[in-house]
């Protein structure tokens, strides 16, 4: 009977244990900072992360949208051409997935940056759109000047864009799926032609969404 107690007892414990362990966290990426402020009238310090910087656009529907539209959002960014020949496609059709997953909630986004603004006019970028099936303003393919998009896929997404005369289309970019929180922090970053890792960020989106809001200060 000791013997059985004992075992019941593991059981449990195991249990627990496995129990508390089970809610999952995700890291925060880029550069940060330790900051000194005052909460509740004491003195504390506290973390500042790298976040995504203001910028405004213009989507396949001719509308300004810009990171303003993205307060209070989770969102998915990624880097893409029209024209590309090899990746994008890939990613696009697997992007699809986290598309249909997510649609119809308020508080998520996917943003695709057109790192070919000469190409890409909003009318191409429109045709695009229709082509992969999108519709309303879950997805938007963003539309800016060159260098500021480049300078936010380098500095703010980290991922690598480049002009490149010696690859098929023109143009080099990872294409990397990269998740922003409701304050506009890097989350995670996913290849996003491997489906298994997109459906990894498809489970970590719904991790951000279960996330408590952070506490005022």
């Amino acid at each position: 009977m000791r013997k059985l107690t004992g075992l019941v007892l593991l059981v449990l414990l195991f249990g627990a244990c496995k129990t508390n362990n089970s809610k999952k966290t995700l890291p925060i990426y880029g550069e940060r900072t330790a900051v000194t402020k005052t909460v509740n009238g004491q003195q504390v310090t506290d973390t500042d992360y790298q976040t995504i910087p203001a910028f405004k656009f213009v989507n396949q529907y001719g509308n300004s949208a810009g990171s303003k539209d993205l307060d209070g959002k989770i969102y998915v960014a990624d880097f893409f051409f029209t024209s590309c020949p090899s990746i994008c496609p890939i990613m696009q059709r697997n992007m699809l997935n986290v598309y249909n997953e997510f649609k119809n909630t308020p508080d998520f986004k996917i943003i695709s940056f057109t790192i070919d603004p000469k190409h890409d006019t909003v009318p191409v970028l429109k045709s695009y759109a229709d082509k992969l099936g999108i519709s309303g303003n879950s997805w938007w393919l963003l539309l800016g000047d060159r260098d500021s998009v480049y300078n936010l896929a380098a500095k703010s997404y980290l991922v690598a864009v480049s002009e490149d005369s010696t690859v098929a289309g023109g143009y080099m970019h990872q294409g990397y799926f990269v998740l922003i929180d409701k304050q506009k922090r890097v989350r995670g970053s996913y290849d996003g032609t491997d489906m298994k890792q997109v459906n990894q960020l498809i489970d970590d989106i719904k991790t951000l969404q279960a996330e408590p809001a952070p506490a005022a200060q």
